[in-house]
């Protein structure tokens, strides 16, 4: 039975939110001739939903009603699997949870057995695996929530030990002394935190691709840096490229191997200013930034299914061409012609050179539209208030 057939009589599921990271796994697999059933969190923004790429929509107002109506309606030919993909850690890690109930019938994210993926969404014990193979990684301290470290060296910001929290980036303070930190914990919702040592960054680097065969056969398809730099945040404008760093590499798959995770991810580093990488995260399901490898070619969803049919990865990494830029464009427009950065025109130039927009789609239209719609009808109720 040839590949082709093989995947056509799959069915492939997104189950997500409306948002623009899962629209990127419905674009990658419908742009590859592939149908694409969704099941989406019913939210009053609509994104997702409206692509024209979508075969079989399904609206639920839980996670839990989502995970039902997979079970209901999906994985149950003999031999055949259907494959799942995820695009947020609260639904990764819910499915990460029910390993062993989904394992016969689905592909999906997963690390070989129930809440191994939850694991190491853990940072405390995601930053320790990568001190042992050899990668950077920022002092840090686990602390009980208005505890201060006897050793601690400011300035520091905190996190959420784990982003599977409800708005966990509300989580995050830099501080530059004790009475900072102090004022940040009266805000902090989680009893257990991690305290990091801040340095100023240079960049950030965001490496995407897939791991196959319980981690044993991983796959770096793009690199990304950022145009412009935002001090407690990503940038919505990133230049895309080939990453060729086999140490960094050769960390990062030993890590992948001893998790044993099968799926797509993101890997960030901090850029320090002396072009020093420091391991921040893995995240064990698509990110935003993976429709850019879609662009260049490599799409991420269609190769992890591939991987997981056949057991191992079955295209090579292709050649970025120079100068290739991918923007979210609402985001950019905000913090830069909103706020004075640059002009309207120059704005205008970057969009039209970018060479993947995270939400206009020239062949899926509609989604963007809704989004410019609805926008134009938030700001006409807010001037007749």
């Amino acid at each position: 039975m040839s590949k082709e057939l093989t995947m056509m009589e799959r069915k492939y599921i997104v189950f997500g939110a409306e948002h623009y990271n899962p629209l990127g796994i419905v674009r990658s697999l419908g742009e590859s001739g592939l149908e694409v059933d969704a099941v989406i969190l019913k939210n009053i923004r609509l994104v997702t939903s409206k692509s024209k790429y979508i075969t079989r929509l399904k609206i639920v107002n839980s996670i839990e009603e989502g995970y039902q109506y997979i079970l209901k309606n999906y994985g149950k030919r003999q031999g055949i699997k259907d494959i799942i993909y995820t695009s947020d850690d609260q639904i990764t890690n819910f499915l990460d949870m029910r390993y062993e109930d989904l394992k016969e019938r689905f592909f999906f994210f997963n690390a070989g057995e129930n809440g191994r993926i939850s694991r190491f969404q853990n940072k405390d014990a995601i930053n320790k695996l990568a001190l042992k193979y050899g990668l950077n990684v920022l002092d840090s301290w686990v602390v009980n929530k208005g505890d201060v470290p006897s050793d601690i060296s400011y300035p520091v910001i905190t996190k959420a030990l784990t982003s599977t929290i409800d708005n966990w980036k509300d989580e995050v303070y830099v501080c530059v002394n004790e009475e900072e930190l102090i004022k940040a914990y009266a805000h902090i919702r989680s009893e257990r935190i991690l305290v990091q040592k801040y340095i100023k960054k240079k960049n950030e680097l965001c490496l995407d691709g897939y791991s196959v065969a319980k981690g044993n056969d991983v796959v770096f398809n793009i690199a990304s840096n950022y145009n412009y730099i935002l001090p407690d945040t990503y940038s919505p404008y990133m230049t895309i490229f080939n990453f060729n760093n086999k140490k960094v590499s050769d960390s990062l798959k030993g890590m992948f191997s001893e998790i044993g995770f099968e799926g797509i991810f993101s890997v960030e580093f901090l850029v320090g200013e002396r072009d020093e990488l420091y391991f921040l995260e893995i995240n064990f399901r698509n990110s935003t930034w993976s429709y850019a490898s879609t662009r260049a070619g490599m799409p991420l969803p269609v190769l992890w299914a591939e991987g997981m049919i056949s057991g191992h990865a079955t295209r090579k990494v292709k050649k970025i061409p120079t100068g290739f830029t991918a923007m979210v464009e609402f985001d950019d427009y905000r913090n830069r012609v909103k706020c004075g950065k640059i002009s309207l025109i120059k704005w205008l130039n970057d969009l039209r050179n970018a060479r993947c927009r995270f939400c206009l789609g020239k062949k899926d239209p509609l989604p963007f539209l809704i989004i410019i719609f609805s926008k134009i009808k938030r700001k006409i109720r807010s001037g007749k208030e």
